[in-house]
């Protein structure tokens, strides 16, 4: 099978929305809010996308531990926002993550595995507990959950298949590149530019 053809089908059935029998199912609460929710934020989009860039220029166990932690780091700041506890400079953090995981990526940082594990999962924190404050009021806290999770894996997936391209030069000044892209956009996030 076609591998585009697989990640469009598996795109198109992650993204279809549920049948609006009941009040606020669907869009407006459920899974797809949540999937979408990363996916359409572009401060998330280039914090995720560096993970997987970085994981991919890292070679392995990073290629796979580093989209592990993300996730399930980000599910406990998810879970930290929807009980309404406080985290101060969460926009800062978002931003802030484009920024250092773009230069990581952009400079070919190589730390330790377990160092680069806790960079990722903090910043996985502010994530999260955006998703989670952000979650709407008559939303399936779970579906909700669910869905930003698998997004944001896709996000990763994406920064893998980009990061993989650093077995050949080219690919490794294309994926520095972009981790310097990334990072220029997380200063405009920073300074409110866009």
């Amino acid at each position: 099978m076609n591998r585009s053809f697989f990640f469009v089908a598996v795109f198109m059935l992650l993204s279809s929305g549920q049948a609006f029998a009941h009040e606020a199912a669907g869009f407006s609460g459920g899974f797809t809010a949540g999937f979408l929710h990363p996916i359409l934020g572009w401060d998330h989009v280039a914090a995720m996308v560096a993970v997987g860039l970085w994981g991919g220029l890292l070679g392995a166990p990073a290629i796979w531990l580093l989209p592990i932690v993300f996730p399930l780091v980000m599910a406990i700041g998810g879970a930290m926002g929807i009980a309404g506890v406080p985290l101060p400079g969460v926009e800062v953090g978002i931003a802030a993550s484009a920024v250092v995981l773009g230069v990581l990526v952009a400079t070919g940082a190589r730390p330790p595995i377990w160092v680069a594990a806790i960079i990722v999962g903090a910043f996985a924190i502010f994530h999260g507990h955006a998703h989670g404050t952000e979650l709407p009021i008559a939303a399936d806290a779970m579906a909700y959950a669910v869905g930003f999770v698998l997004g944001t894996g896709l996000l990763h997936l994406t920064g893998i298949l980009f990061g993989t391209a650093t077995r050949w030069n080219t690919g490794r000044i294309a994926v520095r590149s972009l981790g310097g892209a990334i990072a220029v956009a997380g200063m405009a996030f920073l300074t409110g530019m866009a």
